[in-house]
């Protein structure tokens, strides 16, 4: 279980635009340096900082002339290199890699594991620190691919956890939620009690649309996921999903944050529906549960309540590890907002940058 610390750590905040990465230190949440646009003109899907080695920084990059890769930096992010040997999709016949849409360092246990998740629906893993990878066909391949469909255009990989040693789970848009016990030997689907109502059969085994995936990081075996159909939560070896959405303004939603510093909280953000995806009543409001998603309340000071329209990506909010949290969330027309005292206040960090696609804190 990782360590919590005040809210006067040093932090860097990772967010990855339409247009580049960028980079905003502190060291009291309260003023910002700002360093970019790495990658200046590409798609910066997911920007992540190894928690295991600080200095090592992963970037997964698509540009519109050669296509996806992945970047990584030894220094903070001040100098970048091409990390993407073995990045090859060789396992599902005539298709390509098209983008990586994550990477998630491995378990703390487990030195120099990365992981790494794509499109079409592609998982890869890396022994050493992200210089080289392998395709984890044992998931790409799996017997229920034939069941997976493609979500507003792409089929992806996009949610990974590493809660325990050995153990990884991943969420895939449209497939569902997989869990591996053996470090990624094999693979089950774990997706009981969770709603697929746009599918003509609404009890599936495979086919849920998992919007974003985590694990708790005080309590890394309770899951939670913000699904197209809902919230939900679980313990790992669960047998099935609680529907915890009661409560909620719309089952609909993309972002989803936990903070270290509290055990049963967890924040979202409402969308209206999969036809208008943007919050609801052109209120930008961030739902919060304190006790596990029994309850939730809707956070509004400081954030806009009129005639605001706003989009969050699925890789788009994020939560650290001090006490008090730290909140954060981006919007697609570019402007991030942060709270210092776990959502109850928010502010703008940023207002003027290009659509936001991640936010990652980390602290060091």
């Amino acid at each position: 279980m990782p360590s919590t610390r005040t809210g006067t750590s040093k932090m860097t905040l990772w967010v990855g635009t339409r247009k580049g990465g960028f980079a905003f230190r502190s060291n009291d949440r309260k003023r910002w340096d700002v360093e970019g646009p790495f990658f200046r003109g590409c798609e910066v899907n997911h920007l992540v900082q190894d928690p295991r080695n600080p200095k090592l920084t992963y970037a997964a990059v698509s540009s519109w002339w050669f296509g996806p890769h992945l970047e990584r930096s030894q220094n903070g992010g001040k100098t970048w290199e091409l990390s993407e040997a073995g990045l090859e999709l060789k396992c599902v016949p005539e298709t390509s890699l098209k983008r990586i849409w994550y990477i998630q360092p491995g378990h703390a246990e487990e030195p120099g594991v990365v992981w790494a998740g794509g499109e079409p629906a592609a998982l890869f893993r890396s022994d050493d620190w992200g210089r080289s990878w392998q395709e984890v066909a044992s998931l790409t391949a799996h017997p229920t691919r034939s069941q997976w469909t493609p979500a507003m255009g792409s089929l992806s990989l996009h949610s990974i956890q590493c809660p325990t040693k050995g153990r990884v789970i991943a969420g895939i848009s449209v497939g569902g939620v997989f869990r591996s016990y053996d470090g990624g030997e094999s693979w089950e689907p774990f997706n009981g009690n969770v709603r697929a109502d746009f599918q003509p059969k609404k009890v599936l085994e495979v086919g849920q649309c998992v919007h974003k995936l985590l694990a708790h990081p005080a309590e890394p075996e309770m899951l939670y996921q913000q699904n197209h159909c809902g919230v939900y939560r679980a313990r790992w070896d669960a047998p099935k999903w609680t529907d915890i959405t009661h409560g909620l303004p719309t089952r609909f939603g993309f972002g989803l944050a936990l903070p270290a510093a509290e055990r049963q909280t967890l924040f979202t953000v409402p969308i209206d529906s999969p036809e208008f995806r943007c919050n609801p009543d052109g209120k930008f409001r961030v739902a919060c549960s304190r006790n596990g998603g029994k309850k939730w309340k809707l956070l509004t000071t400081g954030l806009p309540q009129k005639h605001a329209y706003l989009t969050v990506f699925r890789d788009a909010m994020c939560a650290d590890s001090l006490a008090p949290a730290g909140v954060y969330v981006g919007t697609e027309t570019g402007t991030l907002f942060y709270s210092r005292d776990s959502g109850e206040r928010w502010q703008v960090l940023a207002d003027r940058l290009p659509s936001i696609y991640s936010v990652t804190a980390s602290v060091h």
